[in-house]
């Protein structure tokens, strides 16, 4: 690894709530040592509201944040990628582009907080969960010594990651 940061996109499908606060705790929590992205596959053109709200509420910033096209980062100019972690099962399934500089990927399937219906109380339930599941996730990536591990090693640590048990505290 060379002397920038880590960098990781965590892509998803509308790029509203998942991918969005994944980038907002690798960006915190990796403490310079990685630069995350979000993007998504057919962006919903605005981060959701409970998002933003529980990022403000654990004190992450939301300033800049916006929703975006995953083509942002295949084109010239774009941020040189190391990771391609997907959070949603939709778009995993997807054909992803060919990304620049041939990126690691991995998949960490989370479940969709912004499908979530009924009361307001629920659905702020299903942001906590998801937001606490992704946060366990980042952790252990934040925690791998990506500058010692081989790619093979590291491929396969990303990946492990995401079959952690949404319950597991890293």
């Amino acid at each position: 690894m060379n002397d920038r940061p880590f960098s990781v996109l965590f892509l998803c499908t509308g790029n509203s709530a998942r991918s969005i606060l994944a980038e907002q705790l690798l960006n915190h929590l990796g403490q310079g040592r990685f630069r995350a992205f979000s993007a998504g596959s057919h962006p919903k053109g605005a981060v959701h509201p409970l998002a933003l709200a529980l990022l403000r509420e654990m004190r992450l910033p939301t300033d800049g944040l916006r929703s975006k096209g995953w083509e942002e980062f295949t084109a010239a100019g774009a941020p040189a990628l190391d990771l391609v972690i997907t959070v949603c099962d939709n778009a995993a399934a997807e054909t992803c582009p060919i990304w620049p500089g041939g990126p690691m990927t991995a998949h960490w399937g989370v479940e969709d907080p912004a499908s979530a219906t009924g009361p307001e109380a629920g659905k702020r339930r299903a942001f906590r969960q998801a937001f606490d599941a992704i946060e366990n996730r980042v952790k252990a990536l934040a925690s791998l010594p990506v500058e010692l591990l081989e790619r093979t090693q590291l491929q396969e640590r990303t990946r492990e990651i995401g079959q952690m048990r949404d319950d597991v505290v890293a």
